[in-house]
């Protein structure tokens, strides 16, 4: 199949990208910091740092720890306050020429709303991601782990806002899905899953733990098998388009989230050590696309069957003979 024929684009309630392909918040500063390194217009979307209706100075240090095969943070929420992100970032985040998500953190669900109020209509704006789900902070994901509430605050959301509304889901709860139902009942207009997993790290010589909060959320390939498996029941339970997060570093991570019921996707840690790979998976996405024999991403999302393993590929060795003894 010829990749000139693909369309990439994809469309999520409201809001329409032009490729699933797009960068996380809190991974991606405001965009200009990644200006010298990424080709800013050609990815489907940027979520630039969560902001909250105040400022906020964040956890104590130290706020990142590597693991292996990801990252434990616990950022909290550092920002400089709504005001003045609209009044310093805005205007070039506007003139990107891509779709502009605006993350943001309530403590209550009177902020969430007025958060969401206070951005409908700003012009470059293209949605609203309700992030209901940060570990590193107090009451972070209380309205995340509750389907009732999280109805309530998206319903709240999409009642003062005019933009597409994106609710945020964390894994850090018993049912997943009965989370996203309620978002869906609320009117959101796309799911986002997930945020990272609650997680610690401990420095056993001092008997303390190696972040100033204590715990913090872990992200990166560690986590792509949760984050895969929560797509996957999320998009058994509610017909709302997802977002998939967590690890998602190449091409075939991307596929992976599309056929397990995402119709998009956010780039996390990633950023910090490969800045680069979004734009090489947009690059990549058509022959992808063709390989698996679909001209649209819509197409290929929710394709996955479970059941009987997938066959061995051809390239790896069989499976060493098992023995017993007597």
């Amino acid at each position: 199949m010829s990749t000139t024929a693909i369309d990439l684009s994809v469309q999520l309630g409201r809001l329409r990208l032009p490729n699933p392909i797009l960068v996380a918040s809190g991974t991606f500063g405001y965009a200009r910091e990644m200006a010298g390194l990424v080709e800013l217009g050609r990815l489907g979307g940027i979520l630039p740092k969560t902001i909250t209706q105040e400022p906020r100075r964040g956890n104590a240090p130290w706020r990142t720890v590597e693991t292996p095969a990801g990252m434990l943070n616990s950022i909290g929420l550092d920002n400089d306050g709504i005001e003045y992100f609209l009044a310093r970032h805005m205007p070039f985040l506007s003139g990107l020429g891509v779709p502009i998500i605006v993350s943001v953190a309530g403590r209550t669900m009177e902020e969430f709303i007025g958060l969401a109020a206070r951005l409908s209509g700003v012009p470059g704006i293209a949605a609203v991601e309700l992030n209901v789900s940060c570990p590193n902070v107090s009451h972070g994901v209380d309205f995340g782990a509750d389907p009732a509430s999280c109805e309530r605050v998206v319903a709240g959301a999409r009642r003062a806002c005019e933009l597409p509304i994106i609710a945020k889901l964390t894994p850090n709860v018993t049912d997943i899905a009965a989370v996203a139902r309620g978002a869906e009942a609320g009117g959101a207009d796309a799911i986002s899953v997930i945020n990272t997993v609650l997680g610690l790290a401990v420095n056993w010589r001092k008997r303390r733990p190696m972040l100033g909060n204590g715990m913090g959320g872990l992200s990166g390939p560690a986590i792509k098998p949760i984050a895969l498996r929560c797509v996957y029941q999320v998009a058994q339970a509610v017909r709302t388009p997802l977002i998939g997060i967590g690890g998602i570093a190449a091409i075939d991570d991307l596929m992976e989230f599309l056929v397990a019921g995402a119709s998009a996707v956010q780039l996390g840690t990633v950023n910090f050590y490969d800045p680069t790979a979004s734009i090489r998976m947009v690059e990549a996405l058509p022959a992808a696309l063709a390989e698996a024999g679909v001209r649209r991403v819509a197409d290929l999302v929710g394709t996955l069957t479970l059941g009987a393993a997938a066959p061995r590929p051809a390239n790896l060795a069989p499976p060493a003979p098992t023995t017993t003894s007597n």
